[in-house]
């Protein structure tokens, strides 16, 4: 058996009088980006889901419900609060990234060049600016392959701990994080260092992950495993859009300008550069766990959160070859620049009563980075309208419940409609959250315009079609509100009902 490589020696200084304009410049982006437009369906369904404080919920752990529900109910009515987490752990990572370059013996150009990819990435444009599962689970996978990266020079053991505890709360924010630890333990154990596999903390902190996540395991064994079944719709999800075919140029598009060739460098430098060696199973790590997602058609951001080391390996070797040679140097700087435009261009500049449609250039950038954010306070608004001339129609019973086919119109009509009805729905997460009671009997339904008739009801006739703008067609837009007229319980269908 080959011994395990030499632990590097020797770090260099962290280099704050680089790293500390990009995370400014960083935190400045977020913060504007956040503070844009309206809140995201998902962002209305985890306030939703924090309103019914659980251990688990169907499509995920608690955090981020609780958060939203936090953030939701402190003073004032500021996205930047509501997305404080997600922009706070979001600067963290970008900073994080550099520390990783310094780890691997970069210095000051390679822990620019780290942070500067990571946190001009396309992903973070796209996410970081919303309390998203996504946007809490990313960053904390970089954390932990920081701690990792750290042992590999330190042998400090506490840092294994320390990885163990952000894994045991990235759980409660999603799923995934187990295979980046499959990732790890298959590139250990393929070309070292094993003695990390022999380390007492390691295992110690893997107990304390297995224990934090038996209230998750018990819920969801208790309602039928509903989280295996969110993975297949999202496979089916990803098959719509491409699936595996475009899995890799999509993940490669995520990566952004500046990030794209510190990704490439980097695993060459992982798998070829002798002074990489020790952080070799990285690379393997970051393939195999590439593989897993592509392998069950995952989305293509899943393995995000695995960028970050990656680039700091290849800015560390980029870093090297300019102090060398002049024109890499040039050309790496003319890159950095061009992916700072890029993110400046791409800021939700545009007013919301501007943004008309994705005609343009700037304003499918627009589009982007508002998906999902509009369209709720117009839903709200005609289901409410619905509502009061149903109440004041004599000829019609009044609506005891309001019942949506989509978990997102769902979380809009009870955030900005607290003076209507009680709001259900069987989608996803939200179809746990409550049943209809068997005495509502006459509820509007709210369901996308080419559905049908709602399978629930017994008598329907649809009342009211709405168009939006920019709202998301079947959600918020193309959506039909029906007078539904119930005759099978709601306690003996609405298991029949739920969708993941």
């Amino acid at each position: 058996m080959r011994p395990d490589p030499p632990e590097p020696k020797g770090v260099p200084p962290i280099a704050w009088s680089v790293l500390a304009p990009i995370l400014l410049f960083a935190t400045a982006g977020t913060v504007f980006a956040a503070s844009r437009y309206h809140l995201f369906g998902d962002e209305l369904y985890f306030i939703a889901a924090g309103a019914h404080p659980s251990v688990s919920y169907a499509d995920q752990g608690p955090i981020l419900p609780l958060l939203a529900a936090f953030t939701d109910a402190l003073p004032g009515d500021s996205l930047i609060v509501f997305r404080l987490p997600s922009i706070i752990l979001t600067v963290i990572a970008v900073g994080v990234t550099g520390l990783i370059a310094r780890e691997m013996g970069g210095g000051r150009t390679a822990q620019a060049l780290a942070a500067l990819a990571y946190g001009t990435s396309t992903l973070l444009l796209l996410q970081a600016n919303l309390l998203a599962t996504n946007a809490i689970d990313a960053p904390l996978w970089v954390i932990i392959t920081w701690g990792i990266v750290r042992w590999v020079r330190t042998r400090q053991d506490r840092l294994l701990l320390v990885a163990a505890l952000v894994t045991a709360l990235d759980l409660q924010a999603k799923w995934l994080v187990p295979v980046l630890w499959i990732g790890v333990v298959v590139g250990v154990a393929a070309v070292g260092p094993r003695d990390l596999l022999r380390r007492p903390l390691l295992w110690v902190g893997g107990l304390i992950v297995v224990i934090s996540a038996i209230p998750s395991i018990v819920w969801q064994a208790t309602h039928d495993w509903p989280q295996l079944q969110l993975s297949q719709q999202v496979a089916v999800e990803q098959a719509y859009i491409g699936g595996r075919l475009l899995f890799l140029p999509l993940l490669i598009v995520f990566a952004g300008a500046l990030g794209v060739p510190l990704l490439v460098a980097g695993l060459w430098r992982l798998f070829r550069n002798s002074d990489a060696r020790p952080y070799r199973f990285l690379g393997i790590a970051f393939l195999v766990v590439v593989v897993i997602f592509l392998a069950v058609n995952g989305r293509p951001y899943y393995p995000a959160g695995m960028l970050a080391v990656v680039m700091a390996a290849g800015a560390v070797g980029v870093a090297d070859i300019a102090a060398r040679r002049r024109s890499i140097g040039m050309g790496a700087g003319v890159v950095a620049a061009t992916s700072l435009v890029v993110v400046v261009v791409a800021m939700p500049w545009k007013p919301a009563d501007q943004i008309t449609q994705a005609a343009s250039v700037e304003d499918a950038a627009a589009m982007i980075s508002v998906y999902g954010q509009f369209g709720w306070p117009e839903l709200t608004r005609d289901v409410r309208g619905v509502v009061g001339s149903e109440s004041a129609d004599p000829t019609h019973p009044t609506p005891t419940a309001i019942v949506s086919d989509s978990y997102w119109q769902a979380g809009a009509l009870e955030y900005y409609g607290s003076d209507l009805p009680p709001v259900y729905s069987p989608s996803r997460g939200f179809g746990y959250l409550g049943t209809p009671p068997d005495s509502a009997t006459s509820v509007l339904w709210v369901d996308a315009s080419d559905n049908g008739r709602p399978k629930a009801c017994a008598a329907a006739e649809p009342i009211r079609t709405i168009t939006g703008r920019l709202a998301f067609p079947g959600a918020a837009t193309d959506v039909t509100i029906w007078r539904c007229s119930v005759a099978t319980p709601w306690s003996q269908q609405w298991t029949d009902l739920q969708h993941i």
